[in-house]
């Protein structure tokens, strides 16, 4: 059994001679809920498109379930075990709830009642409401049931919980945590919420201008970097830029600020010898990890 479920390597795309994704490397284990993370512009989208076959690449080679799918044979046997939920979340207007899940149904031999009827009582979805009545939340919610119900293996999602409310946007992500934890799907899904992916995800792929930044289990991410702040009596020297190790460096006056990567105790004891008047290391945060690897300061 292939421990990857999504494994693209190389992948590039351009629109009109602009390049959206510049040679992508992206790795999803069986059974992780992956957080896909980005400015505006980064490549998400197009990406999530590549994967569910609704582009195709300029270069590079994609395999779901660990077959490649630029045969269309195996492409549209990997299609069949994928969920997907789109930021538009796209309905039929005219149908009902009700109708809906029944017209969805009947396209899936292995669709699952007993997820149905949990997740209806669960999001208290009217069945008889039509579909064009409901908020953007409760059709979020409906679109993540047709999903989940149909016994998805790899449940892939296009910013979920934009514009939810705080109570709507809690049950969805225990919703998606307890599908992972007694399902065993797994779960890859784009955000700009940083927060709601530090809370239910273990691992994050963080793209910037099309290539992948920061990539790997969240919280081996967050106990390999580290923050040091340093304050000198005057400019910071020259010598902070050459650091091995150093992500980021920020100066602003008489402090200078690093992002520090690997054995922070010997960095910290080379700074040292800088001549800093104080050093202080602090852990870090996922937005302290996104903000610096993709804002260019």
């Amino acid at each position: 059994m292939n421990d990857k479920l999504i494994d693209a390597h190389g992948l590039s795309k351009s629109y009109s001679g602009t390049p959206a994704l510049r040679g992508l490397d992206l790795a999803v284990p069986r059974g992780s809920i992956c957080g896909f993370l980005g400015r505006n512009g980064a490549g998400k989208t197009t990406t999530l498109k590549l994967l569910l076959g609704m582009l195709r690449p300029d270069a590079g080679e994609i395999r779901l379930f660990g077959e490649a799918v630029d045969a269309e044979a195996s492409s549209i046997a990997a299609r069949r075990r994928i969920g997907f939920v789109s930021e538009d979340k796209e309905l039929y207007p005219f149908m009902s709830v009700g109708q809906t899940i029944r017209f969805t149904r009947a396209f899936f031999p292995g669709w699952r009642r007993d997820l149905e009827e949990k997740y209806l009582e669960l999001f208290q979805l009217p069945l008889g409401k039509a579909v064009r009545k409901l908020s953007k939340g409760m059709r979020t919610q409906l679109m993540l049931l047709l999903a989940m119900a149909r016994g998805a293996e790899l449940l892939m999602m296009d910013e979920p919980t934009s514009g939810l409310d705080p109570a709507m946007t809690e049950d969805i992500l225990r919703a998606l945590a307890d599908l992972a934890a007694s399902g065993g799907t797994t779960i890859f899904f784009s955000s700009h919420q940083l927060a709601e992916v530090e809370q239910i995800c273990d691992r994050v792929c963080i793209i910037d201008e099309g290539q992948a930044v920061i990539d790997g289990e969240l919280d081996e991410l967050k106990s390999q970097y580290r923050r040091i702040l340093l304050t000198f009596d005057g400019e910071p020297p020259n010598a902070l830029a050459g650091l091995a190790g150093i992500d980021h460096l920020r100066q602003r006056g008489r402090t200078a600020s690093l992002l520090a990567h690997g054995n922070v105790d010997a960095m910290v004891d080379r700074v040292r010898e800088l001549k800093p008047s104080s050093i202080e290391v602090r852990s870090v945060s996922l937005k302290e990890l996104f903000l610096d690897h993709v804002r260019g300061e």
